[in-house]
C-alpha cells in the first residue's frame, strides 16, 4: 500500500510559460498575482523557474521574483524551482539565499538542478554533457556551505578557498532544500547522497510516470549509502493541469493559450512535437501521448484530479506535495477558478480538513431522533408551563 501523508501539500511551479505576444512586463506580474491569489486560497508553496532563452519561459531570476512575491504574501512558502547550478559561483548563489531566507522569514525553500535549456548552456559556452557533474560539484560545496562549514574545493569552473558564509540562513538548521528529478536518475542519486527534498518535474510524462517508484528507491539507496535519512514527506511531483466544474467547460477554457503552447514546443523540437489543426486535437494529444517534459495532461473536473493523483501516489508509492505546472492554457480567470476549485474540493481529500466535520454531522444524523425527541420535549414543555401560568392567574383574578 502507498504511503499517505498526514496533511498532502499543495502548490504550484512556475517555469513559467508566457507566449511572446505577451507584454514581458505584464506577464510577470500576472505569475506574481497568481502566487499571491493561492496564498489567499490555502496553498503551501509556489516554485519560480530560471531561463534564459526561448521567450515563453521568461524568469531569468527566481530570487528577484520571490523577494517581491513575499512582500504581498503572508503564508506561502516559496522556491526557486529550480535554480541551475551549473551556471553560478555556488558561494555567491548560497548568499543570496540565505539573505532571501531572511527577508522572507524563513519562507524559502531552495530547489537546484542542472539547468534544462541547452539554448542556456549554449549562450554562456557550458557544455551540456557538463551540466549534471557541475550540478553535483555546486551541490557538494552548496551543502556544506549553507551548514554553516568552512568549504576548499578546487574545480575546473569555481574555486573555494576557506570559503564560508558570514550570515546563515534564518531557518535552522539550515533552509530547505530540493533537487530536480526527471527520467535520469541523476536528480534522485544527487536527494538521496545529500539528503535533501525531490522535486519530480517529469512525473506527467510517460517515461517519468514510469520512473517514479525507482526514483525513490535510487534516492534511498544512495541515502542510505552516504549515512543520510530521506523521506517521502519532502517528495514533490509536477504535474500540468487545468479544471473546471465540468469537462466540457474545462476543455472550452484552453481556447486561450493550449496551441500556443504546442507552437512553443514544436520551435524548440522540431518533428519531436507534432503540429496540430485544431484545439480538440492539441487536447486529445496532451492528454493521451503529451508533450515531451511537458507530460501529459489532466483536462478535467475536480472529481477527475482527484482520482489522478491517487493514481500517482499508488504509482510512485506515496508522496508528500502535489503541484500545478503553470502554463497558461487558459486564461488568468479561468485559471484562477481552476486553482479555486483545487482548494476547495481536492486539497480537503488529501488534507483531511473535513474528516472531523464528517464525522459531527453522522453523529448528528445517527442521533436525530433522539435530539428531535429531547428538543420536543422541551418545547411541550415550555408550553405547558406557559399554559399553567395563565390558568393561575386567570384563578387569581376571579
Amino acid at each position: 500500500m502507498a504511503y499517505r501523508p498526514q496533511r498532502m501539500k499543495f502548490g504550484a511551479f512556475f517555469a513559467p510559460f508566457h507566449n511572446d505576444r505577451t507584454n514581458p512586463t505584464l506577464a510577470l506580474e500576472s505569475d506574481m498575482d497568481l502566487i499571491a491569489c493561492l496564498d489567499k486560497l490555502s496553498f503551501d508553496e509556489a516554485w519560480i523557474g530560471e531561463h534564459h532563452s526561448g521567450a515563453y519561459e521568461c524568469i531569468a531570476s527566481p530570487e528577484i521574483m520571490i523577494a517581491t512575491v513575499a512582500e504581498r504574501t503572508r503564508h506561502i512558502r516559496l522556491g526557486t524551482g529550480v535554480s541551475s547550478l551549473a551556471y553560478h559561483h555556488p558561494l555567491i548563489l548560497a548568499d543570496r539565499i540565505a539573505q532571501l531566507d531572511h527577508q522572507t522569514r524563513g519562507r524559502v525553500m531552495f530547489g537546484v538542478g542542472p539547468g534544462q535549456l541547452i539554448a542556456d548552456a549554449y549562450m554562456m559556452g557550458v557544455n551540456p554533457a557538463d551540466l549534471r557533474r557541475r550540478m553535483n560539484e555546486s551541490l557538494a560545496a552548496l551543502v556544506k556551505l549553507l551548514h554553516g562549514e568552512t568549504v576548499n574545493m578546487q574545480t575546473d569552473w569555481f574555486t573555494l578557498r576557506e570559503a564560508r558564509m558570514h550570515i546563515l540562513p534564518y531557518q535552522s538548521p539550515t533552509v530547505e532544500m530540493a533537487v530536480a528529478s526527471a527520467i535520469s536518475p541523476t536528480g534522485a542519486r544527487a536527494a538521496g547522497e545529500f539528503g535533501i527534498g525531490m522535486l519530480s518535474v517529469a512525473a506527467s510524462s510517460p517515461e517519468g510516470f514510469k520512473a517514479l517508484a525507482n526514483s525513490w528507491q535510487v534516492c534511498e539507496e544512495k541515502a542510505a549509502e552516504h549515512g543520510q535519512t530521506v523521506s517521502r514527506d519532502n517528495w514533490r511531483v509536477v504535474f500540468p493541469l487545468h479544471i473546471a466544474e465540468t469537462r466540457e467547460q474545462a476543455r472550452k477554457d484552453l481556447e486561450y493559450g493550449l496551441m500556443d503552447m504546442f507552437n512553443y514546443f514544436h520551435k524548440f523540437g522540431g518533428d519531436l512535437f507534432p503540429t496540430v489543426k485544431s484545439l480538440d486535437e492539441a487536447i486529445d494529444i496532451w492528454t493521451t501521448g503529451g508533450l515531451g517534459a511537458f507530460g501529459v495532461g489532466l483536462v478535467g473536473t475536480p472529481d477527475d484530479l482527484a482520482a489522478h493523483i491517487e493514481k500517482l501516489q499508488e504509482q510512485s508509492g506515496g508522496f508528500g506535495t502535489f503541484l500545478s505546472l503553470a502554463h497558461n492554457a487558459a486564461s488568468p480567470e479561468a485559471t484562477r477558478k481552476s486553482y479555486d476549485l483545487i482548494a476547495r474540493y481536492v486539497m480537503p481529500r488529501f488534507q483531511h480538513s473535513n474528516a472531523n466535520r464528517a464525522a459531527s454531522i453522522e453523529w448528528a444524523a445517527a442521533n436525530a431522533n433522539r435530539f428531535m425527541e429531547a428538543y420536543m420535549s422541551g418545547i411541550n414543555s415550555a408550553i405547558q408551563s406557559h399554559e399553567e401560568e395563565k390558568a393561575a392567574k386567570a384563578r387569581g383574578g376571579a
